[in-house]
């Protein structure tokens, strides 16, 4: 058994900038009802590994994990992440049982939210192309539409 106790806590919903940025999961299902595929071990994250999105953004993709930024980000307010709070308030579970995941000892959802963050882990989209308002105002209820850097495709 390894001892996490030292290592950062993880938001298992990064950027693909963010340093320390690891692969964990990719999406699967279809646009309307994506779904994580759990990779059996998380990847640094390379220019080669990013390459596979294509023409997309790399979080359309991939699930990305990096250390938490906590007072740096948005979404962390009161010594915890609202994100999470707001996945868990406002989506339905999607699995019956904990999936497979390779950050959970890490993850910041997971030690905050517990197993009802990871029964909702597997539909959440870092970014998700036709988001519905519902969708957008779970992720990030200050904007009500898609921030420019989400509509923009890479080239």
């Amino acid at each position: 058994m390894s001892d996490d106790s030292h290592k950062p806590i993880d938001c298992p919903s990064n950027l693909a900038s963010a340093e320390g940025g690891r692969i964990y999961a990719m999406m699967t299902g279809t646009p309307e009802a994506p779904r994580l595929g759990y990779l059996s071990e998380a990847l640094p994250v390379t220019d080669d590994l990013l390459a596979l999105a294509g023409n997309r953004l790399p979080t359309e993709l991939f699930r990305i994990a990096a250390p938490c930024a906590e007072s740096a980000c948005k979404h962390f307010r009161g010594g915890a992440c609202t994100l999470a709070q707001r996945i868990v308030d406002g989506m339905e579970p999607v699995v019956n049982a904990l999936p497979a995941c390779r950050i959970r000892s890490t993850c910041r959802w997971f030690k905050q939210e517990g197993g009802a963050a990871c029964v909702r882990c597997p539909q959440v989209a870092t970014h998700k192309a036709g988001a519905t308002e519902e969708e957008w105002q779970i992720g990030d209820p200050d904007h009500l539409e898609p921030p420019n850097d989400v509509q923009q495709r890479i080239d």
